[in-house]
């Protein structure tokens, strides 16, 4: 006869018996649904299931995307673009804050576009549209990124300035069809004409406000001024051929500044809205145009944004909107609650976490997961179409991505031996192509970042944190954006202090030589 006997059994192996309980991921026929036609992500965490995600099934095609920097969340968007336009023929139109896609756009065959490099975008094309419609659309973006909305007076006089202008051109203010007399499609006016317009205005004498006509100039000539008039020339960029070239890199990080890449990205968006709508609802299947937005949390988060109108129309016109962020809360309310489907990596912040948590209800479980996961490693929330039984939340390994995920790895044994602790991670991880994407954007020349990879490289792609410090101090990186880099690897205070400190002593002691053969013969 046998005999009962108790053990102790942890809940992920007691999770994993389904014969008991059922576990925190949805059944295979939700994860599987039709993979020949669906866009393969990874296995998950616990029944090691692939998973394959489709519009089909989720209440809409729109798709969210957070984690900190370095956390494999733009590696996603990368692979996912490319499987998307192998499974559907998606095309996809990034708009790029910080340059970030561009080269591995060009490497995929795509086509860049870069706002302050070469490229114009007139800012009273119709695209379409009416006059009034486009007027309105215009005077709305200069409300989200400046404060026009305070001054009524100055926003009257702009508005008049370009109802004149596109009058003086022969345009029809209420038409869709704008032509001249032998047929021939006419030429918008640009914001110099509304300069022009303002000035002559000013000049008569007969405005009773002068100060509040002089200020409305000023605001215009930020637009005009030469070698910053990017949207004062006519467009170089052709709407039709940008939503139907596959994969197209918009780069606005040419842009002199936040207003500038912000008035790029509404106006594209903008575009982009009323393409869909003259377009129409299709017959066919699939995904016609992913439409990414990273970053921008200036137009993602406005309520106002146009951002917000695909996400809440773009479903019946077979468009999606990809929003990734490192903080969701730059993300509006009516996007997060309105995305299909949430991707989320690692997140460090407890307000962050708590925002996630009490938006999409996942269970503590997951919280802690999210707040730990290494590169590639995320959890995804998906809202169904039917009523479930199941969670909506589960956890994915890794995303199995077009090419490996390369990591580098900072070694901190050095440093913790001289603090005296053995219970702390040595070793912080964080996704090649993020490293080199961050010191870019610090101003580090190319020839220094591949001298820094090679480093990596050389050396198993492990490289002991002071001797990495003092490589970025070397090529004239300041103290403060390495320190907010080391910040974000999860590297505490108290050990950036000794970091900084040794990096010091070492610097003073290698004196002239080479820091670079230092490291390689140190290590």
């Amino acid at each position: 006869m046998g005999q009962i006997q108790i053990n102790s059994v942890y809940n992920t192996d007691l999770a994993m018996r389904n014969i008991f309980v059922s576990p925190p991921e949805p059944p295979a026929d939700f994860l599987l649904y039709d993979p020949t036609n669906a866009i393969y992500i990874g296995k998950t965490k616990l029944l090691a299931m692939p998973f394959y995600w489709t519009y089909m099934r989720t209440t809409n095609p729109h798709i969210a995307v957070v984690g900190i920097s370095g956390s494999g969340k733009s590696y996603f968007i990368k692979t996912f673009l490319l499987r998307a336009s192998y499974i559907w023929g998606a095309n996809a139109f990034i708009i790029d804050w910080a340059g970030e896609y561009k080269e591995w756009v060009k490497q995929s065959g795509g086509k860049v576009l870069s706002m302050g490099k070469g490229a114009f975008l007139n800012l009273l094309d119709l695209g379409g549209m009416r006059p009034y419609d486009r007027i309105k659309q215009v005077v709305r973006s200069l409300e989200i990124l400046t404060d026009i909305g305070k001054y009524p007076e100055q926003r009257r006089l702009t508005e008049q300035a370009l109802e004149k202008c596109y009058l003086v051109a022969g345009f029809k203010m209420d038409s869709f069809k704008q032509v001249d007399s032998l047929g021939k499609e006419l030429t918008p006016p640009t914001l110099k004409d509304v300069q022009r317009h303002l000035d002559e205005l000013l000049e008569s004498g007969t405005y009773e406000f002068p100060a509040e006509l002089e200020n409305a100039i000023y605001r215009v000539k930020q637009f005009t001024k030469e070698g910053q008039d990017y949207f004062a020339q006519q467009s170089t960029i052709k709407l039709e051929e940008v939503l139907n070239s596959g994969l197209v890199d918009f780069d606005v990080s040419g842009l002199p500044d936040e207003v500038f890449r912000g008035l790029a990205a509404l106006s594209m968006l903008q575009f982009i809205k009323e393409k869909m709508r003259m377009e129409g609802w299709a017959h066919t299947k699939g995904i016609k145009l992913f439409v990414v937005l990273d970053e921008a949390w200036k137009i993602a988060k406005d309520d106002n944004s146009d951002a917000v109108m695909i996400v809440r129309e773009g479903r019946k016109y077979q468009f999606s909107l990809i929003v990734g962020s490192q903080n969701p809360t730059d993300i509006s309310e009516n996007i997060f609650s309105n995305v299909g489907t949430t991707f989320i990596f690692r997140v460090k912040f407890e307000r962050y976490l708590n925002f996630l948590q009490n938006t999409l209800n996942f269970s503590d479980y997951i919280r802690h997961d999210v707040s730990s996961f290494g590169v590639g490693e995320c959890a995804i929330n998906m809202a169904f179409q039917t009523s479930l039984r199941f969670s909506e939340t589960f956890l994915l390994d890794k995303v199995d991505g077009e090419e490996p995920l390369i990591e580098y790895f900072l070694k901190l044994d050095s440093v913790f031996e001289e603090m005296g602790s053995d219970d702390m991670a040595k070793v912080v991880s964080f996704e090649k192509e993020e490293l080199r994407r961050r010191l870019r954007m610090y101003g580090l020349s190319d020839s220094h970042i591949e001298e820094i990879s090679t480093q990596f490289d050389k050396k198993n792609r492990h490289l002991d944190v002071v001797n990495f410090v003092i490589l970025l101090e070397k090529y004239g990186l300041p103290r403060s954006n390495i320190t907010s880099f080391l910040k974000d690897m999860r590297i505490e205070d108290s050990t950036l202090i000794n970091i900084f400190s040794k990096a010091d002593f070492k610097r003073l002691d290698i004196g002239d030589r080479d820091i670079s053969q230092v490291i390689m013969e140190e290590e």
